[in-house]
């Protein structure tokens, strides 16, 4: 199983693509950023946005996405630039016929490393120890796609937590 965990953000949006065919053996096969410049107006931003994920799905073929949930700040104008960076990206996965999910980032983290408070840090130097990788092939900005990742694979690897999978969106 293939899946693509996705970071969402109008400048910095993470990915992590992992492979598992079980509970005790996964695979990360890329991780990075689809960077905009803070220059770029907006349009142009998801343009590159959803170009990325289709690029992304094109070379790994997922079998699932997963996503981190939309959260309500402090500042109504950030939810709403997030909002669009998400709206791209569901565009470009949907139209892939990728089924997408959405994990808080808690609950991604706590399945990724065990426990939901972890920080960037944290999660790439679990990962590259238990996955015996190198620390520098994580960029900070996509460790928290790779704990999505990892837990959409945790719970659709287990029938009896399936359910908490939710539907697609």
């Amino acid at each position: 199983m293939v899946i693509l965990g996705i970071d969402p953000a109008i400048r910095t949006t993470g990915y992590g693509v992992i492979r598992t065919d079980s509970l005790s053996h996964l695979e990360i096969l890329d991780c990075g950023v689809i960077a905009n410049s803070p220059k770029l107006p907006h349009s142009e931003c998801l343009r590159r946005l959803a170009g990325g994920i289709r690029e992304l799905v094109q070379a790994f073929h997922p079998d699932y996405a997963s996503i981190e949930e939309p959260f309500m700040g402090r500042n109504a104008s950030t939810a709403i630039i997030l909002g669009m960076a998400r709206g791209g990206i569901l565009t470009a996965l949907v139209e892939s016929g990728v089924p997408t999910y959405a994990y808080s980032p808690k609950t991604a983290k706590r399945a990724a490393v065990g426990t939901g408070m972890a920080t960037k840090e944290q999660i790439a130097i679990l990962l590259a120890a238990e996955l015996g990788i190198e620390i520098e092939r994580i960029p900070l900005d996509s460790t928290d796609a790779l704990a999505l990742a990892i837990c959409h694979a945790q719970l659709a690897m287990r029938p009896t937590l399936a359910e908490k999978m939710g539907k697609p969106l």
